[in-house]
């Protein structure tokens, strides 16, 4: 069982990699939190991996400074908010039709958007 779960973890880590890639290019996917998900799939399931990644000369650098404290770029947290409420904004009005369900949606989004903001901001270095 274990051995599917860190199988699982890699698969999951290795398409949340692929996600935050692809978030350095198009604007609208959020970059910091999906190499962070990464990282936290490597971690549990392969340390080669996640040495991998927290060295690695093009993404590193936001794992480390999350880790270390120092933050997440402005750019990143306003892109996950506005990714975060577009997609919880079209399933409260256009998917979900339960009012119950749809104030649930909206609560769990206002939690991470408060969880994101309350994140130290990375301060560019001059």
């Amino acid at each position: 069982m274990k051995q599917v779960k860190q199988l699982f973890l890699m698969i999951a880590g290795s398409i949340s990699l692929g996600l935050g890639i692809l978030g350095i290019i198009l604007p609208l996917l959020p970059t910091t939190p999906l190499l962070l998900l990464a990282a936290a799939c490597y971690v549990r399931s392969s340390e080669k991996l996640y040495h991998w990644l927290i060295t690695n000369k093009y993404f590193g650098s936001y794992i480390r400074n999350y880790r270390d404290g120092k933050g997440i770029p402005l750019k990143a947290k306003v892109t996950g908010v506005i990714v975060l409420w577009l997609a919880m904004g079209y399933s409260i009005v256009f998917i979900i039709p339960l009012p119950a369900v749809q104030i649930l949606l909206a609560a769990i989004g206002s939690y991470f958007t408060w969880f994101i903001l309350k994140q130290k901001t990375l301060q560019k270095e001059q």
